[in-house]
C-alpha cells in the first residue's frame, strides 16, 4: 500500500527541496559549486547544489532543521555513535537489478540508531541539568539511558505495555529507571510530560526534537559520503526523527534523490497524519515492527513539517511481508534485526515500489528484539501479535 499523494504534493516537495538548498546557503554561506562530496571537507559537504537555487526566494517559512545543525551533530557524536559499516545485499541487488545496500545500525553500541539522536541531545543539555526523561518504544529510552549515564545523570524512561520485555530490560540494565504506563505511547508521553513538570527532568522527544533529528540526520551524511551515487533511500518511519534527519542532510546533498517512508500499515501514525494533512492520533496495536508504533504527538512541532515537505512517497507493508522480510535478512545476509529494520527489503520484495532508482540503500536501524519470537519466525512458525495471527511459513528463496 502507498500514500494517496495530493495533487499538489510533488510541487510541495519541489520547493522544500529548493527550501533546503537555501537553508544550507545561508547556514553554510558556502560559494565554491565544483567539489565533489568525496573531497569536500566535513562542514561543507552539500555546497555543490546550491548554485542554480542562491537566487531563489523561499515561498514559505525556513525548514526548521538545516544540513549545519547536522554537521554539528556529527562533531558532537563522533567517536560515541557514528561510522556504522554499510555493506552490499547481494541477494538484494539481485533481486532489484541495482546495488542494494545496507546501512549497519544495528552495529551501534546500544544495537540501535538512537544512540545518535540521544548522544546529541544529552550532550547539548546545560549544565547542572538534574536529570533527563522520555517516553520510549524501547530504543531511544535505551539511548537516552546510555548518553545520560556518560554524564551522570538520571534518566527515567517511560514507556507502554506494548514495549517487549527485553527492551525493557535492556533500558534497566543501563542503570535508568522505567515507568510502564498505560498501552500507547501517547500515555507514556502523558507521564514524561508529568515529570518534567514536577521533577524538573529535562523531556527528550524521541522525533520532535531537533537535536535528536540532527542526531539521526548524520547516518544520511554517512551514506551519502561512502556512496553519493545512492538513487533511493528506503527509511523505515515511525514518529519521522529518523526519516526527517535523513532527509534533510540527503536532500541538501543530492536534491534529485528518492526518499521513501516505510511503516507498518496497523498503526501507522505518520502515513494518517501525512494523508491528513495534520497529526492525528492512530490505534497502537502489536506489531513485529514494534519499534515503529506510537503516535506523532498532536503538537508534533518539527519531525511531521519535515516528512511531509521532503519524502517523496510513504509506503505501507504488512506483517506477513515482514515476517517474510526478517527471514530474508537472516537467511541472505546472516544479519539478526528487528523488524522495524526491514520494512524497506519488505516494501521491495512485495512490489510496492515502483520504478525503483538505483543503488538503493536502506537502514538497519537496531536488533534489540525477542530473540524467542525471532526464533520462532527464522523457523517458519505462526506467531500471534495480540488478536492478530501469522501463519508461519518457511523461509523460500524469490528471484
Amino acid at each position: 500500500m502507498s500514500i494517496v499523494i495530493s495533487p499538489h504534493r510533488h510541487l510541495h516537495v519541489a520547493l522544500s527541496r529548493m527550501k533546503i538548498a537555501q537553508c544550507t546557503a545561508q547556514r553554510l554561506d558556502c560559494t565554491t559549486t565544483s567539489c565533489s562530496i568525496d573531497s569536500l571537507p566535513f562542514h561543507m559537504m552539500g555546497s555543490d547544489i546550491l548554485a542554480e537555487n542562491n537566487a531563489l526566494q523561499p515561498v514559505e517559512p525556513p525548514m526548521p532543521l538545516t544540513l549545519a545543525d547536522i554537521f554539528d551533530a556529527a562533531r558532537t557524536i563522533a567517536g560515541i555513535a557514528d561510522n556504522t559499516p554499510m555493506v552490499p545485499s547481494p541477494y538484494m541487488a539481485s533481486f532489484t537489478g541495482h546495488d542494494f545496500l545496507l546501512k549497519l545500525e544495528n552495529m551501534q553500541p546500544i544495537g540501535a540508531f538512537k544512540l545518535r539522536g540521544a548522544v546529541n541531545a544529552v550532550a547539548n543539555l546545560p549544565d547542572g541539568t538534574s536529570g533527563v526523561t522520555c517516553c520510549s518504544t524501547g530504543n531511544h529510552g535505551r539511548g537516552v539511558a546510555y548518553a545520560a549515564g556518560a554524564r551522570g545523570m538520571r534518566a527515567v524512561i517511560c514507556m507502554s505495555s506494548l514495549v517487549p520485555l527485553a527492551k525493557v530490560d535492556g533500558i534497566r540494565a543501563l542503570g535508568a529507571e522505567v515507568k510502564i504506563c498505560g498501552t500507547s505511547q501517547d500515555d507514556a508521553l502523558a507521564e514524561s510530560l508529568r515529570l518534567v513538570k514536577s521533577e524538573g527532568l529535562a523531556e527528550i522527544s524521541p522525533f520532535d526534537d531537533a537535536k535528536v533529528i540532527a542526531g539521526q540526520g548524520t547516518i544520511g551524511l554517512e551514506i551519502l559520503r561512502a556512496r553519493p551515487d545512492i538513487g533511493t533511500l528506503l527509511i523505515p518511519l515511525s514518529g519521522g526523527g529518523l526519516a526527517a534527519g535523513i532527509a534533510v542532510a540527503a536532500r541538501a546533498i543530492k536534491p534529485e534523490i528518492r526518499l521513501i517512508g516505510i511503516s507498518m500499515d496497523r498503526g501507522a501514525a505518520m502515513h494518517a497524519s501525512v494523508q491528513a494533512g495534520h497529526p492525528v492520533e492512530v490505534e497502537e496495536v502489536p506489531s513485529l515492527a514494534d519499534s515503529l508504533g506510537g503516535g506523532i504527538g498532536m503538537d508534533n512541532k518539527l519531525s511531521f513539517q519535515i516528512c511531509r515537505d521532503l519524502l517523496d512517497d510513504i509506503v505501507l507493508v504488512t506483517e506477513e511481508e515482514i515476517y517474510d522480510a526478517m527471514q530474508t535478512l537472516y537467511y541472505e545476509d546472516r544479519i539478526v534485526a528487528e523488524g522495524a529494520c526491514v520494512v524497506g527489503i519488505a516494501a521491495i520484495k512485495a512490489g510496492r515500489i515502483s520504478g525503483l532508482k538505483g543503488p538503493a540503500a536502506t537502514v538497519i536501524t537496531g536488533r534489540n528484539l525477542d530473540m524467542d519470537m525471532f526464533t520462532r519466525i527464522v523457523s517458519g512458525q505462526d506467531i500471534e501479535l495480540g488478536d492478530y495471527s501469522i501463519k508461519g511459513t518457511p523461509y523460500r528463496r524469490k528471484t
